[in-house]
């Protein structure tokens, strides 16, 4: 509370003072304050009122955390989505981000998954980041969503992030082994035919949260843009793709690009994606802000897991 208020006597700031203190810091009802200070309880509520709009008490919402909180909600608002995590992390170092992130996600993910949900699953860094800091949920089904993309510089994969989960949670594990993308269209079909990978993919239907990550059409910001060569980067650039989630291609109107590499993909499609109840992004990095712009746009994110700087960037886009 504020101590100066050159509008009033100093009898009547002390008063509002003392009854604001009872009130917000005390916790005592404007009855008892009215009976204490032989007050009606509505000029108690008068003063109270003077109190906030002359600025002698000021309220902040904050939390004790890493999580800012002012942030974390301007962004759900300006982006209209389902929930939304903002850490105030304050290094912008990529494998900082993704731990802060990670953490963040999990604890989200562990308070509003309930037992009759069922989790879906796509691969990616910050997803992997959250799969180390869970350690609780309730017996759910876990479904792959995205095949493998094997990486030398990472060591699990979508099917290693469904098993872990699936073993914190006790719930059955729906995985596959196969590649996210393939040579042709013909082999990704077959692939799609095997019976390990059509059970899984027979079940996404059913999922009603799915957690992935965001990429960005650029090097390092994309695991699928790292794994195409480099004519196909260049001509899916041309044709607008600014964002990748799950294997699902996005220019940046929120369109779905419908290319050949979309045919040689086994993945979730953006129908099955945005038919999901909730689909939770984990993002970090400037260079993504237009990309989960536009993934939003689309429908196939409708809840984030970010960090202030980008959450900043991301609300001055959408105004």
């Amino acid at each position: 509370m504020a101590a100066s208020d050159n509008s009033r006597g100093p009898a009547q700031l002390v008063l509002t003072a003392s009854i604001a203190r009872r009130y917000y810091l005390d916790g005592r009802s404007k009855i008892e304050i009215a009976e204490e200070f032989a007050l009606s309880r509505f000029k108690v509520a008068r003063l109270l009122d003077d109190a906030r709009n002359s600025g002698l008490v000021r309220i902040e919402i904050g939390f004790p955390g890493t999580v800012d909180v002012e942030l974390s909600a301007r962004l759900m608002d300006a982006l209209r989505l389902r929930h939304c995590v903002v850490t105030d992390t304050p290094d912008d170092h990529p494998a900082s981000l993704r731990e802060h992130l990670g953490s963040a996600a999990a604890d989200l993910l562990s308070e509003v998954i309930t037992g009759e949900d069922v989790l879906g699953l796509s691969w990616a860094r910050s997803v992997s980041a959250m799969v180390s800091a869970l350690r609780r949920l309730p017996p759910v089904p876990v479904i792959q969503l995205t095949g493998a993309l094997a990486r030398p510089d990472v060591d699990d994969s979508s099917i290693e992030l469904v098993r872990d989960v699936a073993r914190i949670s006790g719930g059955p594990a729906y995985f596959f082994y196969a590649p996210l993308a393939v040579p042709d269209a013909t082999t990704a079909r077959v692939l799609r035919g095997q019976p390990e990978v059509a059970q899984a993919f027979a079940r996404i239907g059913s999922v009603t949260r799915a957690v992935v990550g965001v990429g960005a059409w650029e090097p390092e910001q994309s695991t699928v843009f790292d794994a195409t060569g480099e004519a196909e980067r260049q001509e899916l650039a041309q044709q607008g793709v600014i964002a990748d989630v799950s294997g699902t291609l996005v220019d940046v109107h929120g369109e779905v690009v419908r290319a050949g590499l979309t045919d040689r993909t086994i993945a979730i499609t953006a129908e099955q994606m945005r038919a999901i109840p909730e689909v939770i992004g984990i993002v970090y990095g400037l260079p993504k802000a237009r990309a989960v712009l536009a993934s939003v746009r689309a429908g196939l994110v409708n809840s984030l897991v970010t960090h202030s700087t980008l959450a900043t960037a991301l609300i001055e886009a959408a105004e």
